[in-house]
């Protein structure tokens, strides 16, 4: 699965013992992404040469390279990917972390070009299968993979149920079940770990709380800021909306989340 897709759906909930209630906190419940209502559209990607053998890919701000060889390379996220070319219109990368693979992707060019094709499959920590798929337009450059592609469609098998509750005396704490991914934070803006089996090192989450049913989020790894957003709650109580976008670029991606 794509590390920026399930960026905006690490909402999940720890059980603590504590005084506010889902009144004084409207996130606190078990939700579910609602596919068909989010937009992932705004997410472009770059795929261009980078010397004798070598590729480089670039996607929310961030750069990295590699060569299509089988062979493990560092990512922007602090795992490794590793490519092999097929044949002319279609390529294999397997995605790590912490050296175990998160992920085998299956990229397709369509017969015209214009279209890009993406299939990934793997295994979650508690050993649930998942498949995603996403498709890219040509936005520039070509013929092959070389060149711009933006987002055009996304279909998503998504977590489990995803709960969220309160934690200490201002904050929530966040568990994804399927992932095992987790964290803890108060409104106060300070950065909170964010750990789990498919997190690489030094991840970082931190809130601060802008209304009765809204507030921010900065994700870091190492300090760095990569992701931004905001959650709000709906005045019904039944959705969050998740509105979020990588640092440095305009690329905005809405997720909305349905109460079960």
């Amino acid at each position: 699965m794509s590390l920026r897709v399930r960026t905006v759906v690490l909402l999940a909930v720890l059980a603590v013992a504590v005084s506010l209630t889902a009144a004084d906190l409207p996130w606190v419940g078990k939700w579910r992404i609602n596919a068909a209502k989010s937009n992932f559209g705004e997410w472009t990607v770059s795929y261009a040469a980078a010397g004798p053998g070598e590729m480089q890919a670039t996607t929310d701000g961030m750069t990295w390279k590699f060569k299509m060889d089988g062979k493990d390379y560092p990512d922007a996220w602090g795992g490794t990917v590793a490519w092999k070319q097929l044949d002319a219109s279609s390529w294999e990368t397997v995605n790590k972390v912490k050296d175990k693979v998160v992920s085998t992707d299956a990229r397709r060019l369509s017969a015209d070009g214009k279209t890009l094709t993406v299939v990934s499959k793997g295994n979650r920590p508690n050993g649930t299968a998942f498949e995603d798929q996403y498709v890219w337009t040509r936005v520039s450059g070509g013929p092959g993979l070389g060149g711009k592609w933006k987002s055009s469609k996304v279909s998503y098998s998504g977590p489990s149920v995803v709960d969220i509750s309160a934690y200490e005396t201002d904050g929530l704490a966040v568990r994804v079940e399927d992932w095992g991914e987790s964290f803890s934070a108060e409104f106060d803006g300070k950065d909170n770990p964010l750990k789990g089996p498919t997190v690489a090192d030094g991840f970082t989450m931190a809130f601060r709380r802008t209304g009765p049913k809204s507030l921010d989020y900065v994700q870091k790894q190492n300090g760095k800021e990569l992701y931004k957003g905001t959650w709000t709650v709906s005045a019904d109580g039944k959705t969050i909306t998740i509105v979020d976008a990588a640092v440095g670029t305009n690329e905005k991606t809405t997720s909305v989340f349905d109460r079960q």
